[in-house]
C-alpha cells in the first residue's frame, strides 16, 4: 500500500510544472503581512482582532503569516468542508466551529485557496450571523476562474490560472502539501 501512494505522489509531481516559486510565494505572504500591519499596527488602534485558519489547506500560509504580524491578535482556528455536488455549491458542514467569542469583533479568516468562491461565502456570512463586526478574507490564492465569484477577498497573495494546484497547504489526494512553490498538475489534453 505504501508503493502504491509513493509511486502515485511521485507521478503526480513529474507531471506538474512550478508555476510559482518559493521566494515569489515567501515575497507574496510579507506583502500581505505588510497590508494588515499597517491597518493594525498602530497604538490608537484599540481593535483586537480575532484571526481564523481554514484548516487543513491554510495550515502552511498560516504559520508563515502569522510571524510576520505585528500587532496583538487572538489565533484560532475553523473547519469547514463542502459535500455533495460542488458544482452546484454542495453543502458546507462546520467539523470546528470558532471557540473564541466573535461578537462585535473584527474576525481576519486565512484560507489558503479561492477557487469557486461558495465555501468562503458561507464563511463570511456565518461569521456576520454570530456577531462578527467585520470579516476579512485574507487568501493566499485567489484563482482566475473566469466568472463571478460570490465574495471578494480583501487580501490576495498570488493570483493563479485556473489550474489545479498543489503545494504551499494546497494537495491532490492529500499529496504534495508540504512543497515551497506552487505546481500546478498537468492536464491531458
Amino acid at each position: 500500500m505504501q508503493d502504491f501512494h509513493h509511486n502515485r505522489a511521485r507521478s503526480l509531481l513529474e507531471n506538474a510544472e512550478e508555476i510559482f516559486d518559493k521566494a515569489t510565494v515567501d515575497a507574496s505572504v510579507t506583502r500581505m503581512a505588510k497590508e494588515l500591519n499597517e491597518r493594525f499596527d498602530n497604538p490608537d488602534n484599540q481593535e483586537f482582532p480575532l484571526v481564523l485558519g481554514v484548516m487543513g489547506g491554510a495550515v502552511v500560509f498560516t504559520g508563515n503569516l502569522l510571524p510576520q504580524l505585528t500587532f496583538p491578535l487572538e489565533f484560532d482556528y475553523i473547519h469547514v468542508s463542502r459535500y455533495g455536488d460542488e458544482d452546484k455549491g454542495g453543502q458546507v458542514v462546520w467539523k470546528v466551529i470558532p471557540r473564541s467569542n466573535v461578537v462585535g469583533r473584527t474576525v481576519i479568516v486565512l484560507d489558503d485557496i479561492l477557487d469557486e468562491g461558495e465555501t468562503l461565502a458561507h464563511v463570511k456570512q456565518r461569521l456576520l450571523d454570530m456577531g462578527a463586526a467585520e470579516v476579512i478574507l485574507a487568501v493566499f490564492a485567489d484563482k482566475a476562474i473566469g466568472k463571478a465569484k460570490p465574495v471578494k477577498p480583501d487580501l490576495v497573495g498570488i493570483t493563479i490560472p485556473n489550474r489545479f494546484v498543489v503545494g504551499y497547504g494546497m494537495d491532490a489526494y492529500g499529496y504534495w502539501r508540504n512543497l515551497p512553490g506552487l505546481w500546478a498538475i498537468k492536464t491531458e489534453d
